[in-house]
């Protein structure tokens, strides 16, 4: 009976970083709305101005770049739609664990290993871009906090592992 409680557990945990995974990559389709959001709510000439300057500077920034990307070189958001796509199809890798966490354990260990190489990427290539601080640790807590879910789901599945060991040993 653990074992099943242990496999529902692993499932939820699975089902909850796949469906995070597939929004933080559909967030990169509708840029230039979201942009416009978030320069509403927390770009220049907002409340935010006022709590966390460089943050509202960043924002109206990136707000301003996206604007004119938009209208002088609208093919380049073709690039953030694949990234979506990107994120889709890892989220779909992960249909294996949940048939089968304990043959696809793997898959859950390549997840962990991708979240852990988000900050190198975040650190190395955030500076070559202009990125500020601020905004590379912002990247980071999606390794960070994507980690969490998985590294329970390997625990769980580690322990399903050890039950059956026992059961047939």
């Amino acid at each position: 009976m653990e074992t099943q409680l242990l496999e529902k557990r692993v499932r939820y945990l699975l089902i909850f970083f796949t469906i995070s995974l597939i929004i933080s990559g559909l967030t990169a389709v509708p840029l230039k709305w979201g942009i416009d959001i978030l320069q509403n709510t927390i770009g220049e000439g907002t409340l935010m101005e006022q709590a966390w300057p460089a943050m509202a500077h960043w924002i109206s920034f990136i707000h301003q770049g996206i604007t004119e990307m938009k209208q002088e070189q609208p093919f380049i958001f073709y690039g953030t739609d694949w990234l979506a796509f990107g994120h889709i199809v890892i989220a779909i890798g992960f249909i294996g664990p949940l048939r089968d966490p304990v043959k696809n354990i793997w898959v859950i260990e390549s997840g962990m290993i991708a979240c852990v190489l988000v900050i190198p990427v975040a650190m190395i290539f955030g500076p070559l871009r202009g990125i500020p601080l601020f905004w590379r640790l912002l990247d980071c807590s999606f390794g960070v906090f994507g980690i969490v879910p998985l590294w329970l789901a390997r625990n769980d599945v580690q322990q399903i592992i050890a039950l059956e060991q026992s059961a047939t040993g």
